[in-house]
């Protein structure tokens, strides 16, 4: 191994997205990028959600046909359910996001997204662009057709009600839209300096058979996929089901199934098929009038070597020159990006430049190791590293396999965005719709990296950038080396400790705010304010840098009434002499993806109590990333997390005024099969046992009440449907606070879900609702009496409701908890 010691100060300006290593990839992989380079050819699949796409399809093309494939999803699925942790919404979309990348990974393709938020599960496509714009959501798919120029853009989903989601249907008649504008001049004028019109040859439907859904017809065009591939040492289904069980958020383990099935086809829109997907394209060289590179890489196919690639380099340095010269602007480039990868590949070379710790600030100065390594048996040859307006010549030849040591000092330049992603940085203008001001930004799956240094590698007599970029790296005793992208973060993240808060009998608010300290501050002042005034100013924080700072605020009575009668929300800043600090620093950490971060305005909604509750102590069963028992200490309530130990003797339970399950319990925790007996015993000694919704794939038990009911995936999606009390007097309803219709307003994402679909006749249920044009629906929430206690199954979604600090939901909680307490009245029962 060589050395070479020097020191470099820089700011780096390059752009990048990806690995945090350059590595080169396997033979296999080579001989299917040098495939593609034969196929001047792209196909777009389009659908609304991270796992809507047909894997086993992009698989195939990518890896059987080596055919340069993407996947366009409308959303990142910030509205769906995670089975792994508490983060929902927009946090749960950068998770999703980062699944579909591994997915991608794994199949091929590459991916595209629209500014489109999933807010959630709905019905009809009428409702979803209720919540999208559908010109703006148009403008977006125009603009990856002409970025990617799809020849083939096929659908998952139909646009009506056999899509079985209105997202589903949505991005089918935005497909439809962008097909027919994306070849007009008129459409997007104003962004053609970017990309020229673009016209896509057909619109398919890959039309399949789901549940009780059938949009297949044997009269339509079918392909058969899923042929053993020897390289892979597997088929295209076994490689979709590896990939869509990526999607660990969503439980969406999927089945690796050998073996060849057919793919069915309906032509939308565009040039009639009969035989091939691309009937009617020319997607060989003969498109650009040069059949001499179609007869070159096929050569270079034939005789290529899995054992030594790098006998292909001159071959390909040739074609190269060759494709240097073609007219056409797109593929010119197209085809350079893929030709220099696959050289780069065949040369064994593989660079990272590492620093030993995963965060900076700007400004900072952090020593870092650049190592280089290359594997062709003629030498390739370092003849610069540039870093911003500056480079250094060098002519460095790399032996064989012989590794070259830099070790740099590089400063983070004063002006470098923070690391997260850039969909979720500015506030959003339209509803349910993310801002991107950057137009160079719309689409990207993730932000590109900016840090970066860039290389220049003479191999022949071609000149090649690598661009490596700054990276953390580490080794875990257990998983070995972790290389993750080297994250910049402000000088201190400022966070309330809880984002819900709840004012005192008084009127008066205790807040903690946790300061960390990225560099040492001196003399700094944290502000906390209202919607209306400034509620408390403390003055000379010295922050170690590294440390946390807990900060107790104690905001009095006669401040917060200045704030209103309502609900108000407070904020916290760190001043520290012109420097501002007003970020909350947010990780994500999963093992099948990378460290993700993001950043949020340090914020709490302050909620005035309007409620009572007779419960004081509590029994929790945790279901996954649960609030409630986050929330019920928050609101002042003895709160227990139970345990196995715990459901050993019902009597052990009888201290506790109600037990609570949280969501998705039974789904998860498997031993609940052995725990609920125990439950229901309690419940029968007097307990009351109030049980959260479940979803029905793989329950650890049917059998989830004291008499027989079954769950369905009925649900109420539209958040502000009618509600109707089935039984008003009912004491669930008025003790120990009066619920009424306006208990209901200003819900967020839906009613509910899961709904129970038959009950025993011991069940009462106590809420009839129904989205529009549909069935009223009476199984949200089943009351029961079981010996002298209470049992409550609910499917209203009190998880979306709680974090968002909505009342009425809290109230109704509130009364179904105190149900079993001496206070309360009995519960009528049938």
């Amino acid at each position: 191994m060589k050395k070479i010691f020097f020191t470099l100060v820089f700011y780096c300006g390059w752009s990048l997205a990806g690995a945090q290593q350059v590595r080169p990839a396997s033979s296999e992989k080579i001989y299917s990028e040098i495939a593609q380079l034969r196929n001047l050819v792209n196909v777009l699949y389009v659908a609304a959600h991270p796992d809507d796409e047909n894997t086993r399809l992009l698989a195939w093309l990518v890896n059987d046909r080596h055919i340069r494939t993407g996947y366009f999803s409308l959303t990142r699925g910030d509205g769906g359910q995670n089975i792994l942790g508490s983060e929902q919404g927009e946090a749960l979309g950068l998770i999703r996001t980062h699944e579909l990348m591994e997915a991608r990974k794994l199949d091929g393709a590459e991916q595209f997204f629209s500014r489109a938020i999933d807010f959630g599960f709905s019905k009809t496509y009428q409702e979803t662009f209720r919540h999208w714009n559908e010109n703006l959501l148009t403008s977006d798919a125009v603009w990856v057709f002409r970025k990617f120029r799809p020849d083939v853009v096929i659908c998952r989903f139909p646009p009506d009600t056999m899509a079985g989601h209105g997202q589903h249907a949505a991005s089918a008649i935005i497909a439809a839209r962008a097909f027919k504008l994306s070849g007009n001049k008129q459409e997007d004028s104003d962004r053609l300096h970017y990309y020229p019109i673009w016209q896509p040859t057909r619109l398919l439907q890959n039309t399949y058979r789901f549940g009780d859904r059938n949009t297949t017809s044997e009269d339509q065009f079918k392909i058969k996929v899923g042929q053993y591939l020897p390289m892979l040492g597997m088929g295209s289904g076994e490689l979709a089901g590896m990939s869509r069980s990526v999607h660990k958020s969503q439980g969406a383990g999927t089945p690796s199934v050998p073996g060849i099935q057919t793919e069915y086809f309906k032509l939308i829109d565009g040039d009639s098929i009969k035989t091939s997907l691309f009937d009617g394209i020319d997607i060989t060289w003969d498109r650009e009038g040069r059949p001499d590179i179609e007869t070159d890489l096929r050569q270079i196919e034939t005789k290529f070597d899995f054992r030594r690639p790098e006998a292909s380099i001159p071959g390909l340095l040739a074609v190269r020159k060759k494709i240097e010269a073609i007219t056409d602007e797109y593929w010119k480039k197209e085809k350079l990006q893929e030709i220099d990868k696959t050289i780069l590949d065949c040369t064994g070379f593989m660079a990272e430049l590492y620093t030993k710790q995963p965060q900076a600030v700007r400004g900072a100065e952090l020593p870092f190791t650049l190592r280089i390594i290359s594997r062709y048996s003629s030498p390739v040859i370092l003849t610069s590293i540039k870093w911003d307006a500056n480079e250094t010549p060098l002519d460095v030849r790399m032996h064989p396999d012989s590794l070259f040591t830099f070790e740099h000092k590089i400063t983070i330049p004063a002006d470098e965005p923070y690391t997260q992603p850039y969909w979720m940085k500015n506030p959003h203008v339209e509803k349910d719709m993310f801002s991107v001001q950057e137009d160079t930004l719309l689409s990207l799956p993730e932000t590109p990296d900016n840090l970066v240094v860039m290389l220049t590698l003479k191999i022949g007599n071609s000149d090649f950038k690598v661009p490596v970029p700054l990276s953390y790296k580490k080794l875990d005793p257990v998983k070995g080396d972790v290389v993750e992208q080297l994250r910049i973060v402000p000088d201190a993240s400022i966070a309330f400790y809880a984002p819900l808060l709840i004012t005192r009998p008084d009127g008066s608010v205790q807040a903690d705010v946790k300061i960390h300290a990225f560099k040492e501050i001196k003399g700094a002042t944290l502000n906390i304010t209202g919607t209306q005034s400034n509620l408390a100013t403390i003055n000379g924080f010295n922050l170690a840098a590294g440390g946390d700072t807990i900060v107790p605020v104690n905001i009095a009575a006669d401040l917060t009434t200045m704030e209103g009668n309502n609900d108000f929300y407070i904020s916290a800043a760190l001043v520290d002499g012109d420097n501002t600090l007003k970020l909350t620093q947010h990780l994500i950490q999963y093992n099948h993806i990378p460290t993700l971060q993001y950043f949020t305005e340090p914020v709490a909604k302050v909620l005035r109590a309007n409620w009572k509750c007779t419960a004081k102590k509590i029994g929790v069963i945790e279901g996954p990333g649960d609030f409630t028992t986050t929330f019920l200490r928050l609101a002042g309530m003895d709160v227990d997390v139970l345990k196995e130990s715990d459901f050993t003797d019902a009597a052990k339970l009888k201290k506790y005024d109600a037990i609570i399950t949280g969501i998705r319990a039974v789904n998860v925790e498997k031993r609940m099969a052995y725990w609920l007996p125990v439950l229901f015993q309690y419940a029968a000694n007097g307990g009351t046992l109030v049980m959260q919704y479940n979803t029905t794939q793989d329950l650890a038990t049917t059998k989830m009440g004291p008499y027989p009911f079954s769950i369905s995936g009925l649900r109420v999606t539209e958040e502000d449907a009618k509600v109707e009390f089935i039984d008003p007097a009912n004491k669930l309803l008025t003790f120990p606070n009066l619920i009424t219709e306006a208990d209901f307003d200003g819900w967020v994402q839906e009613r509910g879900l899961y709904f129970a679909s038959k009950w025993d006749s011991q069940y009462q249920p106590l809420f009839r609702m129904h989205d529009e044009g549909e069935q009223p629906l009476e199984g949200c929430t089943l009351t029961a009496r079981i010996g002298s206690g209470n049992y409550i199954y609910t499917s209203l979604s009190f998880s979306r409701q709680l974090p968002a600090g909505n009342k009425g939901a809290i109230r109704l909680l509130m009364n179904l908890l105190s149900a079993g307490t001496p206070e309360a009245p009995p519960i009528k029962t049938k």
